[in-house]
């Protein structure tokens, strides 16, 4: 598999191509509007050919670049939860798989910071695409429209965390320049959901942050 990790300085967020390099079939998650020259450019150069352009969730801080790559890659299509209420050409569910080439991503419904929340996880390379749900050393906002703590925390605890402790994790966004985590680091090391429920739904009420200045 050809893994490759982009960074959007503006919104922080981490758009991530994935690519089986004998099909040369590839998928972008979570790309930004304003680099989707930037994704079709390293796309077309590699000789791939776009499947999805697909979201981990409906983003607050930036707009999605899915329907842009679909205008600059034809045949590319956009993908999105369900649950998420957006429109998209294919919609996926808790359970369902999203293959490109011999490889495919299990979709795995982390609802919390948003309702459309998923994380898409590879077993074979052992790797997880957790959103905003989980963050590096941290979680995704739950005080916008459709934010639940406890919610989030359930799908951390029940669906990542059950994850093997070597799987990496690769979240939408980092604010310090850290790329990757492991779900072993997070269960001892993330400072809000290594707490009992209470005090974590504590913690979330008071964070008091502003709004991202690209909402």
């Amino acid at each position: 598999m050809c893994y490759i990790q982009f960074f959007d300085r503006e919104s922080c967020t981490y758009t991530y191509l994935l690519a089986d390099l004998d099909q040369r079939e590839a998928v972008l998650i979570d790309p930004v509007i304003e680099l989707a020259e930037r994704d079709a450019q390293t796309i077309r150069e590699l000789d791939l050919t776009l499947k999805y352009g697909m979201n981990t969730h409906m983003h607050a801080d930036h707009v999605t670049g899915t329907g842009l790559l679909k205008k600059l890659l034809p045949g590319c299509k956009s993908l999105i939860a369900r649950a998420s209420g957006a429109q998209a050409d294919v919609y996926v569910s808790d359970g369902d798989y999203v293959e490109f080439g011999k490889h495919k991503l299990d979709v795995l419904a982390t609802p919390g910071h948003t309702s459309g929340c998923v994380t898409y996880v590879c077993h074979e390379q052992g790797i997880a695409f957790t959103g905003d749900t989980l963050l590096i050393r941290g979680c995704g906002r739950t005080d916008f429209q459709e934010g639940n703590s406890k919610v989030l925390y359930d799908s951390v605890h029940k669906k990542i965390f059950t994850l093997p402790n070597n799987f990496l994790i690769f979240p939408a966004h980092d604010y310090k320049g850290q790329t990757s985590t492991t779900v072993g680091e997070e269960k001892v090391y993330n400072p809000r959901l290594t707490k009992p429920l209470e005090e974590f739904v504590k913690i979330m009420e008071n964070l008091n942050l502003p709004y991202p200045k690209m909402i």
